[in-house]
C-alpha cells in the first residue's frame, strides 16, 4: 500500500509523503508550479520535511529531462551531512562538555569566519591544492569573478543558519560525530551567476514562468555544460569541506579522551544537489533539493533540531521516490515567525540537557521551530528503515 497522498498540476502529478505532517500551502503552490514545467519526467517527489523554499519546494526531488533549473539546486551547491561512529561511549565523556565546545570552536571557523581569521591548516592546502584548485583554475579562465570568491579560505569552515556540528549517542551510548555543511561562500557565487544567467535566457528567449526562480538553462544552450562542470565541483567542495571537518573534530577527541574511529561508519551524503539518473526507463537529471539519496541499502542521515532525536537510516529503494528520503524534520514556520513566537526561555526549556548556544542569537533554530520527527520518519517509512538513533549531547551553531 502506498504511503503518499497524489496532487495534480496542470502537467505531471505530484507524489507527497507527507501523511501526518504539514504540507502549506505555498509550499503545495510551489510544488505545482514546478510539476507544471514541460521538461519534468513521470512526477514530481515531495518529502515529509516539505516547506516554502527558493524557486523549488525545499524537501522535492525533480526529475528533467535536458534542462537543469539552478534555483532548484540552489545557492548552496552540495549541502549536506557527514556521521562517523567513535569507539567511544557515553561512560568516557566528562559531565560537563562546555570545554570540549570551546575546543571545537577554536579549531574550526563557524558562522561567516573563514580560515582567512585564523590560519590555514596543512591539511586543508594540501586538499585545496591538489585535488579542487586543477578543476577550480580551469573554470575561472571563463568565470574569472570565481577566483576573488571565498574558496579555500572557506574549505573546512562551518558556516551559519542551520549548520552545525553534533557530538551525539546512540541506542547503545556509543559516541558520533555528526555534522552538517555546505559550499560555502563558492557554492552561493556559482549558484547565485547561473541562476541569473537562466533568468537571463528566459527574458532572451520570451519564456514565461508561473514564477522566474523556475529558470532553467536547456541542454545543448551556451551555460549548461559551464554549469554543470562548476556545480560538479562545487559539490566536490562540500564533500570535502566535511570531510576535513570530521578529521579535524576527530582529532580533537582522539586526543582529548584517547579513542578511535570506527572506520567501519562513515556516511557522507549531500541533500542539496543534482546528478543524471535513471529513473522509469529513462535517463534525467535529478534534482535533490532537501532530499536524501535513498537507493536500497544506502546509509543516510535525517536530522532532527537542537533538541530532538537524529536518525541513521539504510534506503528502501522506494522507485516513487526517486530513491529519495527526506533530509531532516523541515522547517515549520520561517525564522522571522519563529523570532516572533519563541523567547529565550522556550529556547532553554527545549534544548535541556544538551551543551550548546543558549542566546537569543539561535532562536530561529530552536527545536520548535522544525517539524516533529518522529512524524516525518513514520511518514516516510517506506522509503527508508532506522539503523541508529541518535540523541545529540553537544550542539555548534555557527
Amino acid at each position: 500500500m502506498s504511503n503518499y497522498n497524489v496532487y495534480q498540476s496542470s502537467n505531471v502529478p505530484i507524489k507527497a509523503w507527507t501523511q501526518g505532517v504539514q504540507f502549506e500551502s505555498k509550499a503545495m503552490e510551489q510544488a505545482k508550479n514546478i510539476a507544471s514545467l514541460p521538461f519534468i519526467h513521470k512526477h514530481v517527489a515531495i518529502m515529509p520535511d516539505v516547506h516554502y523554499g527558493i524557486g523549488a519546494t525545499v524537501g522535492s526531488v525533480i526529475p528533467t529531462i535536458d534542462a537543469i533549473i539552478p534555483a532548484a539546486v540552489g545557492v548552496d551547491i552540495g549541502c549536506g551531512m557527514i556521521a562517523q561512529k567513535l569507539k567511544f561511549t557515553a561512560n568516557q565523556l566528562p559531565n560537563n562538555l562546555a570545554d570540549l565546545r570551546n575546543k571545537i570552536e577554536s579549531a574550526i571557523p563557524v558562522g561567516s569566519a573563514g580560515w582567512n581569521d585564523i590560519g590555514f591548516p596543512r591539511s586543508i592546502l594540501y586538499a585545496w591544492t591538489n585535488y579542487l584548485y586543477p578543476e577550480f583554475s580551469s573554470i575561472c579562465k571563463k568565470y574569472p569573478q570565481f577566483e576573488k570568491a571565498n574558496h579555500v579560505n572557506h574549505l573546512a569552515s562551518l558556516g551559519g543558519g542551520n549548520h552545525f556540528i553534533e557530538i551525539c549517542l546512540d541506542e547503545n551510548d556509543n559516541v558520533w560525530v555528526v555534522l552538517h555543511s555546505g559550499s560555502r561562500g563558492i557554492g552561493n557565487l556559482i549558484g547565485r551567476t547561473f541562476i541569473e544567467k537562466a533568468r537571463e535566457d528566459m527574458r532572451k528567449w520570451h519564456i514565461n514562468l508561473p514564477d522566474i526562480d523556475l529558470a532553467y538553462i536547456p541542454e545543448g544552450t551556451d551555460h549548461f555544460n559551464d554549469y554543470v562542470q562548476a556545480m560538479n565541483w562545487a559539490q566536490n567542495f562540500a564533500g570535502n569541506n566535511r570531510i576535513l571537518m570530521m578529521d579535524i573534530i576527530c582529532s580533537i577527541l582522539f586526543s582529548e579522551f584517547n579513542c578511535t574511529s570506527d572506520e567501519t561508519t562513515v556516511i557522507n551524503c549531500h541533500h542539496n544537489y543534482v546528478q543524471m539518473e535513471n529513473h522509469f526507463g529513462r535517463n534525467v537529471w535529478l534534482t535533490r533539493k532537501g532530499a536524501v539519496r535513498a537507493r536500497e541499502g544506502d546509509l543516510g542521515i535525517i536530522p532532527g533540531s537542537m533538541g530532538a532525536r537524529s536518525y541513521i537510516v539504510r534506503g528502501k529503494g522506494n522507485p516513487d521516490s526517486f530513491n529519495s528520503c527526506s533530509h531532516g524534520a523541515g522547517r515549520v514556520m520561517s525564522r522571522g515567525e519563529a523570532k516572533k513566537k519563541f523567547d529565550i526561555n522556550d529556547h532553554l526549556a527545549a534544548t535541556i540537557g544538551v551543551e550548546c548556544r543558549k542566546d537569543i542569537g539561535v532562536i530561529d533554530e530552536t527545536p520548535g521551530a522544525y517539524k516533529d520527527i518522529d512524524a516525518v520518519m513514520e511518514a516516510q517509512k517506506d522509503l527508508v528503515e532506522i539503523v541508529h538513533t541518535l540523541k545529540q549531547v553537544l550542539c555548534i551553531k555557527g
